[in-house]
């Protein structure tokens, strides 16, 4: 063998090394998936490189990378698409081109991205919402929102919650022919976050008369006090999303001091006198028998209060819908939840659904066994189409 051609073997060896990743079994489309990953660990480690060089925040260095996927508001045969500011949040607006002769559908959708990268403008979002208003017949709203590291908590959450107030003024609904009695929320990943918390802060707004018909919340991430429930540590290191990656987004959604990320990892950010928030969190009790199988419950460690007074947010119920009692979480309307067996944020969506149905909130929840994080909004994965489809078929039974 010539060395060329060593070279070569060595060469294919290597990369397969870095591209390969056991999965299981039932996984489909394996490969695809491997170079999907392999794709965006390349740029999430770029970014790291970056940082460690100190010379880009790995958010930002992220936030550009995303941004080489966004495409600009072009409108289709079936859809025509805008954009324009609703209370100062730019948003696109999916409106379908066929007449309608009621009034339609309105479904306000939020991306994901851990609430430090991504837009309405992203190419996958985008075909989603054109899918979603053509299919449904149906007035999309996809928003935008500010991002850290530049900006944090609560000024996601009051970016979309104005953004939503706006689209649910009578006068925004008459424009765009929707009907008010058949508006929906919904979102994925910190997208799913947001959504079920600008849901549940609705209920109390005494301003706005317009009430939502239903939530659809796509892997929501919906606390941060428990980041290491079964479904952080069976997937600790699986692909797209990694149990490292998801605390850092939760760090940087209230700070960029990675000292909450420190204790987050250490389950030492909780102070003592919060303990009893943890019994909204009790994986124990909250999740399906066969999802506790082989774990056991450890009682929290707790931290300095130090932590929770210089960024009170991760202790918020805004921030961590999870946290809301039973009696907010009675006047949620009827909701769907998808949630993916190979997703580090699996248990705040079953935890959440367990906690909807014991208040008497009506819930559909599809659980994905061959899913993972990301899952559904990764277009050019077969399982994403057939998610987007029972998705979208739910919202014509229940929108």
């Amino acid at each position: 063998m010539g060395r060329k051609s060593l070279y070569l073997l060595i060469g294919g060896i290597l990369i397969a090394y870095y591209i390969y990743t056991p999965l299981s079994d039932n996984i489909e489309e394996p490969w695809r998936l491997m170079w999907i990953n392999a794709h965006l660990k390349t740029i999430e480690n770029l970014a790291t490189f970056v940082e460690l060089l100190g010379l880009h925040h790995i958010m930002d260095s992220l936030k550009v990378a995303w941004s080489f996927y966004e495409v600009p508001p072009t409108s289709d045969e079936n859809v025509t698409v805008t954009e324009t500011k609703f209370n100062n949040i730019l948003v696109r607006v999916y409106v379908p081109k066929r007449k309608s002769e009621v009034l339609r559908r309105g479904l306000f959708y939020i991306h994901g991205g851990g609430w430090c990268m991504g837009s309405a403008a992203v190419n996958d979002y985008d075909l989603l919402s054109r899918w979603t208003a053509d299919r449904l017949d149906a007035v999309v709203i996809s928003t935008n929102y500010r991002l850290a590291p530049k900006y944090h908590f609560p000024i996601q959450f009051e970016d979309v919650y104005n953004a939503l107030r706006w689209f649910l003024r009578k006068t925004v609904l008459a424009k765009y022919g929707v009907n008010p009695e058949r508006i929906g929320i919904s979102g994925d990943s910190a997208g799913g976050n947001l959504a079920a918390a600008v849901t549940q802060q609705l209920l109390d707004d005494p301003d706005v008369k317009i009430k939502l018909k239903i939530q659809a919340l796509i892997y929501p991430a919906l606390q941060p006090l428990d980041v290491d429930l079964p479904s952080y540590q069976e997937n600790s290191n699986f692909l797209l999303l990694s149990k490292s990656l998801m605390v850092r987004f939760w760090s940087e959604y209230f700070t960029t001091d990675r000292s909450l990320e420190k204790a987050m990892l250490s389950r030492q950010h909780v102070p003592v006198e919060s303990s009893h928030l943890f019994k909204f969190v009790n994986w124990s009790s909250l999740l399906p028998e066969r999802f506790i199988k082989g774990h056991v419950y450890n009682n929290p460690n707790y931290g300095s209060s130090e932590l929770a007074k210089k960024y009170p947010g991760f202790l918020d119920v805004r921030a961590a819908p999870l946290l809301a009692d039973d009696k907010k979480l009675h006047s949620l309307p009827l909701t769907y939840v998808i949630t993916c067996q190979y997703d580090p944020l699996r248990d705040d969506g079953l935890m959440y659904v367990t906690r909807l149905r014991n208040a008497g909130v009506q819930v559909t929840h599809n659980h994905v066994e061959d899913g993972f994080h990301g899952a559904f909004s990764i277009l050019e994965l077969k399982i994403s189409h057939r998610l987007i489809n029972q998705y979208i078929e739910w919202l014509k039974e229940n929108l």
